[in-house]
């Protein structure tokens, strides 16, 4: 194991590698929204079948989603920076072959490639740096600024797909992944260090099998629950992935090294902020869906122009993911994730006002005090995962923290997704299953129009209102569980010292 830097306060060096693993964490977070732009173009050039667009959409999540526990523990055991280079090479060959797909069925191929290297670099990138960044405070830092460019590509990737599209043909959306991809092959091997761990066993391969199986299989079912609804297929595909997940995690109770290790649960604060990586990741995806709908096909907004009010929402989160280390070293982590699921929660109830004429300024508003929430979400998570757990298993809980988050974005769509269309057709005129599709039916009376779109908003307050609900309950669950700060700067002492035994 290569440690000598570890006990060394970072430089120059620790710097410029956390500015080149920030590459290629921006794609993969930005490529899982920079697509939904591209789409209509996609389907003009190629016409897939609505289950072929439905993949090309999907494919690239599933296989990131289910593949982080994975890849986090082979990372751990054989070389993260090897991972990080193969996952790079594997990225970029990956969306070369998507510019250039001349049929739905490679392109969907090319996008399953991409998500399987994605799911090589979040985890990875996450313990490269806690390997940079040995110490806690300038640790917390550096994964404060890797949230916050996580974040930023989920907010810039529309806006950046709007203007690409814009001047060039669809295949320039993935093509923009080349040049990152090329600078980080590059310049990761001068700046970034090679380190594994030692004695921590081998990679049990069923493990691998039935994380990635189960997750996947979980994934898929949500997701198919709250496009199509209730039905026999996809409800037994989640029952089964449930139940080998089960299998999963019973079997790694009996490895000497496991991909996850579950006793870390035991810490209320590791436990409370995994729960926050999912909650959160919940409601936004969940109101981000929603709210585009809602400015597009409700306030008849372009695509563009609704991007466009998404940014001072993704700049209050790209600020709070950067500022909240420096916070938490004063208030301590039990503050922050009160602020943390308070805000989210306040700024979810601004969403009322909107109504299905305007509200452009209450969404902007919501967007911006849930925003902060969100970034402290990104960031007391993954550096709590990653500062939990001695160094060589930095990557495993890193996929955990990445894992929740990715399970969060499921959840989400699926179930107050569904929510929301349980309550479009409770009220709406019941012509068709989505607001979109309604609008599109032929010779409608301007008074079923109004009505259809009144309904879709009254789904979208509900999903605010549930969601708030379901935050402010675990902000008083955090208030009444977690340590106070005298307990809890006795609890991080802990932690390092065993991190400084182990190393």
């Amino acid at each position: 194991m290569t440690r000598q830097h570890a006990h060394d306060a970072p430089g120059l060096r620790a710097w410029l590698g956390l500015a080149v693993v920030l590459g290629p964490v921006l794609l993969v977070s930005m490529d899982g929204s920079i697509l939904f732009l591209a789409m209509p173009r996609i389907s003009q050039a190629l016409s897939p079948t609505a289950d072929q667009a439905l993949w090309i959409l999907d494919v690239y999540g599933f296989a990131v989603g289910s593949l982080l526990i994975a890849f986090g523990g082979i990372g751990d055991r054989y070389g993260r920076l090897k991972l990080l280079m193969t996952g790079a090479t594997v990225f970029g060959l990956g969306s070369a072959g998507a510019a250039f797909a001349p049929t739905p069925e490679l392109l969907i191929a090319c996008r399953a490639l991409m998500g399987v290297a994605g799911a090589t670099l979040l985890p990875s990138a996450l313990a490269v740096l806690s390997e940079l960044f040995p110490d806690s405070r300038r640790r917390a830092r550096a994964i404060g600024v890797f949230a916050a460019a996580f974040a930023a590509g989920f907010a810039v990737g529309p806006v950046i797909g709007g203007s690409l599209l814009g001047h060039f043909w669809w295949g320039s959306v993935f093509l923009v992944n080349i040049p990152v991809i090329v600078v980080f092959l590059v310049f990761a091997p001068v700046v970034l260090k090679e380190v594994r761990s030692g004695g921590t066993g081998r990679v049990d391969p069923l493990s691998v099998v039935t994380s990635a199986g189960g997750l996947l299989l979980t994934i898929y079912g949500i997701k198919h629950l709250a496009a199509d609804g209730i039905s026999a297929l996809p409800i037994a595909t989640v029952i089964v992935g449930v139940a080998v997940l089960a299998f999963f995690g019973l079997r790694q109770r009996h490895l000497d090294s496991p991909l996850i290790d579950f006793s870390l649960f035991r810490d209320r604060v590791f436990a409370i902020a995994v729960i926050t990586g999912l909650l959160p990741l919940a409601a936004w995806s969940a109101t981000a869906y929603l709210s585009g709908v809602y400015l597009q096909s409700v306030l008849n907004l372009s695509v563009l122009h609704a991007a466009l009010l998404a940014l001072p929402g993704a700049a209050a989160l790209v600020i709070s993911c950067v500022v909240t280390p420096a916070v938490v070293e004063r208030v301590g982590t039990r503050a922050a994730l009160l602020v943390c699921h308070f805000s989210i929660a306040g700024g979810l109830l601004l969403l009322l006002p909107t109504t299905a004429t305007g509200g452009i300024g209450w969404y902007t508003a919501s967007t911006v005090i849930a925003g902060l929430g969100y970034g402290i979400s990104f960031a007391v998570v993954a550096d709590t995962a990653v500062g939990a757990v001695p160094a060589e298993r930095a990557g495993s809980a890193g996929a955990i923290a990445e894992t929740s988050n990715e399970i969060g974005n499921a959840l989400g769509i699926a179930v107050l997704g569904s929510l929301a269309a349980l309550i479009f057709r409770l009220q709406g005129p019941d012509l068709a299953p989505t607001l979109d599709e309604t609008v599109r039916l032929p010779s409608l009376l301007p008074s079923v129009v109004q009505d259809a779109k009144s309904a879709f908003v009254t789904g979208l307050h509900v999903v605010a209102v549930v969601a708030s609900l379901l935050h402010a309950a675990l902000g008083v669950a955090a208030l009444r569980r977690l340590p106070k700060p005298a307990q809890e700067e006795r609890a991080t002492a802990e932690r390092l010292s065993v991190r400084c035994s182990v190393s």
